[in-house]
């Protein structure tokens, strides 16, 4: 018998100097490819490249029992103001390593040795999945459809990140 698909509560989080929501096509792809998935957007922000900020909106959605995974865009570079991956980690109980080492691995194929300059990362707080993806509309195309897509469908095997959500908080 077939599994009935499980729809989670998505946050998304764009980390721009410059984008508004009118602007924010990155976003605008994240919410379209989840929800055409079936998954629900729980809610979504816009905040500067600043670690405050973000580690703020973090702790907002990581406290709410309603969000089941937080995904941002922007600000995983190495310029001054990327600060998203140091925001991120400073907030997670648990890192997914593999997460930044695949992006980057499936990057590669598209767009070289550039691809050394993500600073993709995810990781577990408070029982909320969270990732962090590239400002471009093309890496959260790819971080969705290559990566989260699977992992967040109870269905795929041989594991996927839903199966897991019952147990993440044991002790």
């Amino acid at each position: 018998m077939a599994k009935e698909f499980i729809p989670l509560n998505i946050a998304i989080l764009t980390v721009s100097d410059t984008r508004d929501f009118s602007t924010d096509k990155s976003g605008d792809i994240l919410r379209d490819l989840a929800t055409n998935d079936g998954h629900l957007i729980h809610d979504r922000a816009l905040v500067k490249d600043d670690q405050k900020a973000i580690r703020d909106q973090l702790h907002i959605w990581i406290s709410n029992p309603d969000i089941d995974v937080i995904i941002s865009t922007g600000g995983t570079g190495v310029t001054g103001r990327d600060v998203t991956p140091e925001a991120f980690e400073s907030v997670y109980e648990k890192s997914i390593p593999g997460f930044g080492e695949l992006f980057r691995w499936l990057s590669y194929a598209k767009i070289g040795a550039s691809t050394i300059q993500s600073r993709a990362t995810g990781g577990l707080a408070n029982g909320t999945y969270l990732f962090a993806l590239p400002g471009s509309a093309a890496a959260c195309r790819d971080g969705w459809t290559m990566i989260l897509r699977h992992q967040f469908d109870n269905r795929s095997t041989p594991c996927n990140f839903v199966s897991l959500m019952p147990r993440l908080q044991e002790n």
